[in-house]
């Protein structure tokens, strides 16, 4: 008996996950083609294969399946290395590997992430969701300025240079508006940033 009711609880337990998988992977695939603004919890439950009663019993808030969604897609669809990085000591050369990466790994998650950064502005509880891109992008700044000879007047212009290369926008009015290689987008930033170290400091006023 005792073994009979070990076996429903797993069972059961394995159950609550896979639904709880289904209703997440429904939401993430929304999210990445209407975008979550337009996903209405009655078509991620039928998405999903469930009441929507289902979806609340694990779901309660909206705000806690997006960070379900999150986590899901980021392990999905991992950052590129810090760490690889961090092992090159030319700035130049960092640099480049860095916005080669960031920028393949944009080029597919373009959908996701142009759905998600433009509907953060109308959702408030996905802006939370965007906070391990936050961080990540932070750590990735503070490796990439290593090395440059900046005066103290350049550091924060090449920390504002650096972010900006990084950026998801920036990435997609280059390969989106003006339809450049990713190979060109890089040689392009990278002088951006090189410049923002080199330029001549003229306080203002």
């Amino acid at each position: 008996m005792a073994r009979k009711r070990k076996y429903e609880l797993k069972k059961r337990a394995a159950d609550m996950a896979d639904t709880r998988r289904r209703i997440t992977e429904a939401a993430v695939d929304l999210h990445g083609t209407v975008g979550p603004a337009r996903t209405t919890l009655s078509a991620v439950a039928e998405r999903a294969g469930v009441q929507r009663h289902t979806l609340y019993r694990h779901f309660p808030t909206e705000a806690e399946l997006f960070q379900a969604c999150s986590a899901h897609y980021f392990t999905e669809n991992p950052l590129p290395d810090l760490e690889a990085w961090r092992g090159i000591g030319d700035p130049g050369e960092r640099l480049a590997r860095a916005l080669h990466e960031l920028y393949a790994y944009y080029e597919r998650t373009a959908p996701m992430f142009g759905n998600v950064l433009r509907d953060a502005e109308l959702v408030d509880a996905m802006r939370p969701t965007l906070e391990p891109l936050e961080r990540y992008l932070a750590e990735a700044a503070e490796i990439l300025a290593a090395g440059w000879l900046a005066s103290a007047g350049r550091r924060h212009v090449l920390t504002a240079a650096l972010r900006h290369a990084m950026d998801f926008g920036t990435w997609r009015s280059l390969a989106g508006a003006h339809r450049i290689t990713r190979g060109e987008a890089v040689a392009l930033i990278t002088a951006l940033v090189e410049a923002s170290v080199a330029a001549p400091h003229r306080p203002a006023g």
